[in-house]
């Protein structure tokens, strides 16, 4: 190492003839400078030097720019400096879960995204039913068991997934989703011939078949509803390395269209004769469209309701929903594992066929709770951070509770336009005491013909249950603006009754001249112990043990293609 006597720094001479340099042009250094020398090795260090107050010294210019240039170059290599404003932003992206457009970031002020996508969903279910028949595979007949096939379901779904992401500010975003259902088409067919079994099957009260096999519902079209919510990063790994990408949000769905009604494509009566409309009132006894044809002795006016003709198949589920999730990611080379929680709360609207929510005697009178539980894996193999390219390969396992509640099921459409007298006629809202005078002898508690009729709609009871799913998707970012989406899912379904409803309520155990047939009577004496207020929305063909319908070997297999420009 050389150094002049002013200390400025020479190159090794590295084992090459050097020549005399020639005179440099002094240059005055602050009091305190960075000195770059080169060591023996040819490795550059950097030294800081402290200079007196009275005494400072000259470099050669040549030296002094061979300091500035490695300087820079060390800049440039430190790992650890801030994102400049020009650098591209692909590789701050978390996993697509954990995204959220945002707004006066650095250069971007503004983010809008718009999605476009198609889905189409193929659900295949068995339904079967609870029977004591003392038949081999079905039962002893000492006791009963849900075993007895019914009938086969299948419903084939096509969306068009439709969602805009306006960025409000850092990490906060406006999300818009409408949902449009292309066609939805459902039927119930034999199963290991139960269609030639029918009146076993599918029987009612004696003399009755609640529908007829195959089955078949009108295809349903239009929006499913509205969805507006708000995504917020709590954390953000790109921001802070230290830290893992949160996010949190909202949203509020919105019933815009025509809800679902039951219907029959073949409008031929079952049990009752005459022709009948495709989809009819539910207070349209007899199914023809004509109201005011069934006189009420014990009350003015009608066994059925005011209406006319009938009514179009619908196709939104008729309710206000509420769904709050959290997701959590982290970025860890080339993969990016992430969890997450939703939870999903539904409020039947008025226009719908859920009914009256207020009824004493009705167990379930809200649509069932689902809560979600996800987690997953993103993998990155390949980016190219300079073109915004990027592939994504997403692999994640989903599980549903969904709570019991009353819900449209898989036999929502032939149990709802059946035209069994067992289900098509009301049941009243109310019991009362028996009038004194009349005939009290056989009960103390009779029905109140004075209260409200209701009405079997198709909606039932569900019993709680599961559902799990295995999904995988294929992301291609192709650019700066442009990304496509290919994937796909396998959801299995637990078993669980689809008429699940009780004959009482026993909260309600306090009157005993609102209890009707619900009440107990020991064998060793006369007396008898209310169990609670009978429920309206029981039906005895349907919801007794041993007539109940179940839904076994349920799954569904779906497939998605999508496509997002980011502005």
């Amino acid at each position: 190492m050389q150094t002049t006597s002013g200390g400025a720094c020479h190159p090794p001479q590295l084992g090459r003839k050097t020549e005399p340099l020639p005179k440099a042009t002094p240059l005055v250094l602050p009091k305190s400078a960075a000195v770059v020398l080169a060591s023996d090795s040819g490795v550059l260090t950097a030294r800081c030097t402290r200079m007196s107050l009275t005494k400072r010294f000259a470099v050669d210019a040549q030296a002094l720019g061979l300091c500035c240039a490695v300087l820079s170059l060390s800049a440039r290599a430190a790992a650890d400096e801030p994102r400049k404003v020009t650098e591209p932003s692909v590789l701050r992206e978390p996993a697509e879960i954990t995204q959220v457009a945002d707004a006066f970031d650095d250069h971007d002020l503004f983010d809008l995204h718009l999605s476009l996508g198609y889905e189409a969903t193929w659900t295949s279910s068995v339904i079967r039913r609870d029977t004591a028949l003392a038949q081999p595979g079905l039962s002893t007949g000492g006791f009963t068991q849900s075993n007895l096939n019914a009938a086969q379901y299948k419903q084939t779904t096509s969306r068009l997934l439709t969602r805009a992401d306006i960025g409000l500010y850092k990490d906060v975003a406006l999300i818009i989703r409408v949902p449009i259902i292309l066609s939805d088409d459902r039927q119930l067919t034999g199963v290991d011939g139960s269609e030639t079994q029918q009146t076993v099957a599918l029987a009612g009260d004696p003399g009755e078949q609640l529908f007829r096999l195959p089955f078949k519902s009108p295809t349903r079209s239009g929006i499913e509803y509205l969805a507006v919510g708000l995504d917020a990063g709590i954390m953000n790994q790109a921001r802070d390395s230290t830290k893992p990408t949160w996010v949190i949000g909202v949203e509020g769905r919105f019933n815009v269209s025509e809800p679902m009604h039951a219907c029959n494509t073949n409008t031929s009566g079952l049990n009752q004769a005459g022709g009948q409309v495709q989809c009819a009132y539910p207070s349209d006894l007899n199914r023809n469209g004509k109201s005011g044809e069934y006189p009420n002795a014990d009350a003015n006016g009608s066994l059925e309701g005011r209406f006319s003709g009938g009514r179009p198949p619908g196709v939104s589920r008729g309710t206000t929903g509420f769904e709050a999730h959290t997701y959590l990611s982290r970025r860890l080379k080339y993969i990016e594992p992430y969890g997450g929680f939703r939870s999903l709360i539904e409020f039947q609207n008025s226009s719908s066929d859920y009914g009256a929510t207020d009824l004493k005697g009705v167990l379930a009178n809200h649509p069932p709770l689902r809560g979600t539980l996800l987690f997953g894996v993103n993998v990155m193999p390949w980016e190219i951070p300079d073109q915004f390219q990027r592939i994504t390969l997403d692999f994640r396992f989903t599980g549903t509770y969904v709570s019991e509640g009353r819900d449209y099921s898989e036999l929502f459409d032939a149990l709802g336009s059946s035209d069994a007298p067992s289900l098509r006629a009301p049941n009243y809202a109310e019991y009362h005491a028996c009038t004194p005078g009349k005939d009290c002898s056989q009960a103390t508690s009779v029905v109140n013909p004075q209260s409200e009729k209701v009405y079997f709609t198709g909606i039932t009871d569900v019993q709680q249950h599961g559902t799990y799913r295995l999904s995988t998707e294929f992301t291609w970012q192709a650019g700066e603006y442009i990304k496509f989406h290919v994937g796909g899912g396998y959801t299995l379904v637990q078993s669980h009754f689809i008429t699940f409803d009780q004959a009482c309520n026993p909260a309600f155990s306090g009157d005993a001249s609102k209890a009707g047939p619900c009440h107990d009577q020991t064998t060793t004496s006369s007396a008898t112990t209310v169990s609670g207020t009978p429920n309206p929305n029981y039906r005895r063909t349907i919801n007794d043990p041993g007539q109940r319908f179940k839904v076994d070997d349920s799954h569904a297999i779906d497939a998605f293609v999508n496509a997002t420009v980011m502005f």
